[in-house]
């Protein structure tokens, strides 16, 4: 078993629309290799700054990311240390030789099972703070900056009804000026 410790760049495109880390942030990775039958298994956390914006009122959104993952990566020839078969592969191997991630030489490729767990931890729709009001509908204002915001809506329904008011009360103005 071995303990490491690494900071890395962030590789591009690790996010969503809204929310991801930067290409080129730096990346924190406390990892632990163990070496077992079938291969070494890597254990790890990884803490990222993330960025992206409010979904409410598109204002910036800055966190730190924390998540643990954990993946097994076979040696090449795992099938002849383990003493399975070597035989012609069915539709089944096939798949789950797709998902096996391999040894090469000495080396691990990380990036795939960093990105998943990343993603995976992702808010689908970040805000900048829980009870965010977000943007007026009508003109777009942030109502966190105007919370007596609002504006007259007359149901179109009512319409020809609320003209008949004005009429009348334009009507009784001018009854009284003539009085």
């Amino acid at each position: 078993m071995k303990k490491v410790s690494r900071s890395v760049p962030a590789p591009k495109d690790m996010g969503i629309e809204v929310i991801g880390v930067r290409e080129g942030a730096e990346i924190t990775l406390d990892l632990r290799l163990e070496s077992v039958m079938e291969g070494v298994l890597v254990t790890g956390t990884a803490r990222a700054p993330l960025s992206g914006e409010c979904v409410r009122c598109l204002e910036p959104v800055e966190r730190e990311l924390e998540t643990d993952f954990q993946e097994l990566y076979s040696y090449p020839d795992a099938d002849t240390r383990t003493g399975g078969h070597q035989g012609a592969a069915d539709a089944g191997d096939d798949a789950e030789e797709e998902d096996t991630l391999f040894l090469e030489g000495d080396l691990f490729d990380l990036e795939p099972v960093l990105r998943d767990a990343v993603v995976l931890e992702l808010p689908l729709q970040p805000v900048c703070q829980d009870d965010c009001s977000g943007l007026c509908p009508d003109c777009g204002v942030r109502l966190a900056d105007d919370p007596d915001h609002h504006h007259e809506v007359t149901d179109i329904r009512w319409a020809a009804l609320q003209e008949i008011q004005l009429s009348g009360a334009e009507d009784g103005a001018d009854e009284n000026q003539e009085k």
